[in-house]
């Protein structure tokens, strides 16, 4: 009996030592992160032209890294905040921590050579090498072809510098140790050509990281078998939910009966110059889509986004906005 109790209380002792060593592996020696690329990223019209496109209205990094009235519809973005960071997302939104939203204007991102913010885009590591929560959706990114990352680089490195000191997001147990598992190395693909219609329109809804919000999730993670099924949630600071719409081909509960115009319409509503989001009180409907975001893409852009959609398998999960 004794020598058993010895036995267990050895195994007992090597398996915490293991755990230890593994833990201390994850926590210390990861990311494994290649080293930044050596780039110096020329800031021509055309990127900057190019790179503000995406930026503000395709990859939207100016939605997540800014301010939104919250009081309005849709949440337009306050003016004298863009790029400034500092917005919260944390467990009320299901996520396992608290992250906060970087402040990538010069005054935030001036530190980063431009191959270290092209490595923090696309495989979501540092400039000193700490992993991101993919809240940042670098595995996104990191499929875009490179030369677009590089025009987001070059445009961001334009905008007016604030001065918003963002304090560190806080992970929780046991994130704080997963998270260093997390970055993974770019994929790169060349963006094809528009008339490759379903071929580019996989890589515009890629870029715009339409599954991101319209899947449901676990502990901030999409579900891949329900992605583009929508309902996922997004609590406001009201108390009030909003869940994200169904966009599969499904007839019932998607949009299977939506023309390419239609679909078209519904964003170019919001691309007037004369529209202004209404006030909206705490006890109406609002919505988290950024539409005046998504609303400068291109005609064509969004028709592409739609065919591609339309060829997903169809999921009836009819949404309660």
């Amino acid at each position: 009996m004794r020598k058993l109790v010895r036995i267990l209380a050895y195994v007992t002792i090597v398996l915490m030592v293991v755990i230890v060593a593994l833990l201390s592996y994850v926590k210390f020696a990861l990311p494994s992160a290649e080293p930044a690329p050596d780039l110096v990223i020329e800031p021509t019209p055309a990127r900057l032209e190019r790179g503000k496109y995406l930026a503000t209205s395709v990859t939207v990094c100016i939605d997540c890294h800014s301010k939104r009235d919250w009081n309005q519809f849709s949440g337009p973005l306050v003016v004298g905040t863009i790029g400034q960071g500092g917005e919260r997302f944390d467990q009320s939104m299901g996520l396992p921590g608290v992250f906060i939203s970087r402040n990538i204007t010069p005054h935030g991102i001036g530190r980063y050579s431009d191959g270290e913010l092209f490595r923090a885009i696309t495989t979501g590591v540092t400039k000193e090498g700490r992993a991101m929560f993919p809240l940042m959706p670098f595995a996104y990114y990191g499929r875009m072809d490179p030369e677009d990352i590089y025009s987001i680089i070059a445009y961001l490195r334009t905008l007016e510098p604030i001065a918003n000191e963002v304090p560190p997001s806080v992970p929780d147990f046991p994130m704080n140790f997963i998270i260093n598992t997390l970055p993974q190395k770019a994929a790169p693909t060349k963006k094809p050509e528009p008339s490759e219609l379903l071929a580019y329109g996989a890589y515009m809804t890629n870029a715009a990281g339409c599954a991101e919000c319209h899947t449901q999730a676990n502990k901030g993670f999409i579900i891949p078998e329900l992605i583009y099924g929508g309902g996922r949630e997004f609590p406001f600071a009201s108390g009030g939910i909003v869940r994200s719409s169904n966009i599969t081909p499904d007839r019932e509960t998607g949009i299977g009966n939506w023309t390419e115009e239609q679909f078209v319409s519904r964003f170019k509503a919001y691309a007037d110059t004369s529209y202004r989001s209404p006030e909206i009180h705490a006890d109406e409907f609002n919505s988290f889509m950024p539409w005046t975001m998504y609303a400068q893409m291109s005609t064509e852009d969004l028709a592409a986004i739609y065919q591609y959609l339309m060829t997903m398998k169809p999921i009836q999960n009819k949404v309660e906005k």
